[in-house]
């Protein structure tokens, strides 16, 4: 299915990523966020491709800000979590937690990944998934809304899809995030070569997204706060896996 359709990165803003989805069976073309009009009506000229669906993931401004101008340029359907409707723009259709929908001719479905915000959702397509701000590159979002154990219970959620899945996240903090990451496992050999592919990619200003489930479980330490190695790194080897997470957590908005 993968093959179906098209996934083009759109960088946005100083260092945020919107998506456009577009299927070379229907011919539909989806976008997930829109933090800036003008980079993705570009990029949907360039490629010749009409607008017709938007993913809010979740109401930050730097997710959304550019949909009303998006809404002047193209007939779109507007697609949000039902319970954050107050702090989204005027959305045509309302999802929530397990919700599925025709998406570009593909069968999309919602996870509810509250914890940065209560209220995140993420997109899954068959494939790939549209995490946004909850699971992202080498780490996670900040806990604002919600608590660290609702954050680690959505990152679960995530962690439940193939590992084949393609992840793409909201913003380029990879390469903090990988730095973050070694000072929980610097002898992680997995991470420590794909910091030097980053540190690459980076130095020609290129994306790193998007990554896999497979190389996040292997070097994301948000996802492996459950691991014995990782709670033994950190002084909590008796912890619950939710704990370690915050401990994690915290350490990172410190970092």
């Amino acid at each position: 299915m993968p093959d179906a359709y098209t996934v083009k990165v759109v960088p946005c803003l100083s260092d945020n990523y919107a998506y456009i989805i577009h299927s070379s069976q229907t011919g539909g073309t989806a976008l997930v966020d829109a933090p800036e009009a003008d980079p993705i009506v570009s990029a949907l000229r360039q490629e010749g491709w009409t607008l017709d669906t938007i993913l809010i993931t979740h109401h930050h401004d730097d997710h959304i800000q550019g949909i009303e101008q998006l809404r002047n340029e193209f007939d779109v359907t507007v697609i949000g979590h039902d319970r954050d409707r107050r702090r989204l723009p005027t959305l045509d259709r309302e999802v929530a937690d397990g919700s599925t929908f025709d998406l570009c001719g593909m069968t999309a479905s919602v996870i509810d990944v509250s914890g940065h915000t209560v209220g995140h959702i993420a997109y899954i397509i068959p494939g790939a998934a549209f995490t946004a701000d909850s699971l992202m590159a080498l780490g996670c979002g900040r806990v604002f809304e919600g608590t660290p154990p609702m954050m680690w219970a959505s990152l679960q959620k995530l962690a439940c899809l193939p590992d084949s899945t393609l992840i793409y996240s909201g913003h380029e903090y990879t390469l903090a995030n990988g730095e973050f990451a070694l000072t929980i496992e610097p002898d992680n050999a997995e991470l420590v070569d794909r910091m030097a592919d980053i540190r690459e990619k980076r130095s020609g200003n290129l994306p790193t997204v998007p990554t896999t489930l497979a190389l996040e479980k292997a070097t994301n330490p948000f996802l492996r706060a459950a691991l014995p190695e990782v709670k033994d790194r950190v002084g909590m080897a008796n912890a619950s896996d939710a704990e370690v997470f915050a401990e994690i957590r915290k350490r990172k908005d410190r970092f």
